[in-house]
């Protein structure tokens, strides 16, 4: 069975240019978030009432990219990744109401079924960076942004919560708040470190 490194953070703090960037560098698989591609994304964006759908999407999205990457050569990466998608964006569209408690405990009940039958992943790497920094490039993106600035810290403390249960040697927290978009100074420290789960 292949491995699976699950990058994830807030909306903006550089999950997907980290994949990237470390997959330039090895032999790593990507598993993305594929924003355009989304039949429900631009949709949700202009009417909430599409919540339910887009979540049940990604959750399934990222149920086939791990099963895939499973049977892969190499090791694969996802930026967030099914368990971020539950407990960061389905926990903070229900709390902002565009989720009822019935749509909630679906997607509930349709995350734990899915990670019942398939095994998390083998390396959580958690993103951080201070709110300006995430507010900037927040800015200069030219995808659709989902969560406004003003749910970053909200979502952050779901995260936390979910990560708190997370064993300390399947996790690893970096602060990438002085890191340029390529991550040219974080990957010579950073790429030893995933040797252990890296398939060649």
């Amino acid at each position: 069975m292949g491995k699976i490194i699950a990058v994830v953070g807030t909306t903006g703090v550089g999950k997907t240019a980290l994949v990237r960037a470390l997959c330039k560098q090895g032999s790593f698989v990507p598993g993305l978030e594929q924003h355009k591609e989304r039949p429900f994304q631009q949709v949700f964006k202009a009417n909430p009432n599409y919540a339910l759908p887009n979540q049940i999407d990604y959750l399934l999205l990222r149920a086939e990219q791990e099963r895939v990457l499973r049977q892969a050569e190499h090791t694969g990466l996802v930026d967030g990744g099914l368990d971020l998608d539950y407990h960061g964006f389905t926990r903070l569209f229900y709390s902002r109401g565009w989720l009822s408690k019935a749509e909630y405990n679906l997607c509930k009940r349709f995350y734990e079924f899915i990670r019942f039958n398939l095994p998390p992943p083998d390396l959580i790497i958690h993103l951080t960076a201070s709110p300006e920094v995430i507010f900037q490039r927040l800015a200069g993106r030219k995808r659709i942004n989902i969560v406004d600035p003003k749910d970053i810290v909200k979502l952050a403390s779901y995260l936390n919560i979910w990560l708190s249960t997370i064993p300390p040697s399947h996790l690893l927290r970096l602060d990438v708040s002085e890191d340029d978009p390529g991550y040219r100074r974080l990957l010579p420290a950073l790429l030893p470190k995933l040797l252990p789960y890296h398939i060649e």
